[in-house]
């Protein structure tokens, strides 16, 4: 009988880090085989096209959120796991920024050959205190942290005493300033066995998401005046978006910090946009990407 795979999760608000902390996990000596599924929110799993060691070892769930589907895709992409011939030592499900994390741990009770493995949040250290202080997310970030076995700060050029203070009575659970640590893969897998959190029937805030593929080229100049003109309500903005004389570029905006970072030619334009439902809408975000 083969043994049962632990069930690790990621969790972290939109554009927290998660997908760079699954990177560095990745690049890591530790000789585990982890197998990454990426669950993005919206039709485009940008995420998932941002692992560097992308590959056999990753899956990727474009339905949408699935702390709110939980449907069949979720389900048979584990099946598929859980069938092949040599298992990984671990699986990692990278949520979505607006997934309740307990939720999802939920599948390791309802699938007999998984246990639970924790779940790991990812903070950013620049923006909690204001996205926190938000009374439209604010109970729904504070949720990701709450239910966490270890809260991992990122984004800090020094240690925050207090927020690792307050982060710490919120969690009860362990908080590392991801600057401080080297090695993550012994923070996350492994320890003491673990209780999966309870699911509270309370609903997130309502967001909109869009998505664009395109053969549109930008220069940096006219990349940077572009996000720069931004709708308001547009708080996540991430992808690859195509340049000249074959160059591209990786973009990522999350509220006011914009990071445009040079890479080899994109294949194509391909870029996703989030935000909360009533302050954007989809039109707004398309009229603006193609104006």
């Amino acid at each position: 009988m083969k043994p049962r795979l632990p069930l690790a999760v990621v969790s972290g608000y939109l554009g927290a880090g998660k997908t760079t902390l699954i990177n560095r996990l990745l690049s890591e000596p530790h000789g585990l085989r982890l197998l990454v599924m990426v669950n993005d929110f919206g039709a485009i799993n940008i995420d998932a096209d941002l692992l560097a060691e992308a590959g056999d070892d990753t899956m990727t769930l474009t339905n949408g959120c699935v702390c709110c589907t939980m449907g069949a895709d979720l389900y048979m992409a584990i099946g598929d796991v859980l069938d092949r011939d040599t298992r990984p030592d671990y699986l990692v499900i990278e949520a979505s920024g607006i997934a309740d994390p307990a939720r999802i741990a939920q599948v390791a009770m309802a699938e007999p050959d998984l246990v639970y493995g924790g779940i790991a949040t990812v903070v950013d250290g620049q923006t909690y205190a204001s996205l926190v202080a938000d009374p439209l997310i604010g109970a729904q970030i504070e949720r990701q942290t709450s239910v966490a076995d270890l809260v991992l700060i990122s984004k800090l050029d020094h240690p925050d005493p207090a927020l690792t203070l307050r982060l710490g009575v919120q969690s009860r659970a362990a908080v590392v300033d991801l600057a401080e640590r080297n090695a993550l893969a012994p923070l996350l897998f492994g320890g003491a066995p673990r209780t999966i959190p309870m699911v509270k029937g309370q609903a997130h805030a309502p967001y909109v998401t869009w998505s664009s593929s395109s053969p549109i080229q930008l220069d940096h100049e006219a990349l940077l005046a572009k996000l720069n003109t931004r709708p308001a309500g547009l708080f996540r903005f991430k992808g690859f978006v195509a340049g000249p004389s074959g160059r591209g570029w990786e973009v990522h905006c999350v509220g006011p910090a914009v990071s445009v970072k040079p890479i080899s030619q994109a294949q194509g334009t391909k870029v996703v946009g989030i935000g909360l439902e009533g302050q954007i809408n989809p039109e707004q975000i398309e009229n603006w990407w193609l104006d």
